[in-house]
């Protein structure tokens, strides 16, 4: 059996398949510059699913605010270990970028269960006191997302809300979509970490392009 074996080739291969689709199936569809376009492109990518065309939001500058503060040297939180480890860290590490995860730190479970909250929620808590400019990243958690909308008063640099499934999800990034905060989010149950992951690659990769 033939098959395409090389890992760039699969890649660039789904890539074209994808534009073709797009082009034959959703004709009428316009991306709103280039840098979206490869955002959402990878997460239908990354998903194989073409409703992202539709329910993947950016908040106005949305791109260009998480574009200056990678530039800038911020801070990646994460609400999961599969998102954290889906982030390329090399590329974090080029343009002198954190990122941390504190969902599996001892002192946030025993907090979580002290307070009879998510261990997502004390983790953004844990987040929100520490320096720097902060990007919160999940793909996972609507307590999480639910928390940090909640404190209005430590707004991040930007928000890349995905949470995915059906208690919560879509009502935290309803809840995002009509905030104030930078955002990039989605409408409706679809989300997960390796969206949220993708979201934050494309960004990376368009970023790495340009030096």
């Amino acid at each position: 059996m033939n098959f395409i074996q090389q890992p760039q080739r699969i890649e660039s291969t789904s890539f074209e398949i994808i534009d073709e689709i797009i082009a034959s199936e959703f004709p009428e569809y316009k991306f709103a510059n280039a840098l979206e376009k490869k955002v959402i492109t990878r997460v239908v990518h990354t998903t194989a699913d073409f409703d992202w065309l539709e329910i993947l939001k950016f908040s106005p500058d949305a791109l260009s605010t998480l574009q200056t503060a990678i530039y800038e040297g911020c801070t990646f939180y994460t609400d999961t270990t599969m998102a954290l480890s889906g982030i390329n860290k090399g590329l974090l590490k080029q343009f002198d970028c954190d990122i941390k995860c504190y969902i599996a730190d001892p002192l946030v479970a025993e907090e979580a269960k002290a307070k009879s909250k998510t261990r997502s929620m004390i983790a953004v808590e844990k987040a929100l006191k520490e320096q720097g400019n902060k990007v919160f990243v999940f793909g996972n958690a609507p307590t999480a997302l639910f928390q940090l909308l909640e404190s209005s008063a430590h707004s991040p640099v930007m928000t890349i809300g995905v949470p995915v499934g059906f208690v919560g999800a879509a009502e935290s990034k309803q809840a995002l979509y009509q905030s104030c905060f930078p955002y990039i989010t989605a409408l409706g149950r679809k989300g997960g970490s390796n969206v949220a992951a993708a979201i934050v690659n494309a960004v990376l990769y368009h970023m790495r392009e340009a030096l």
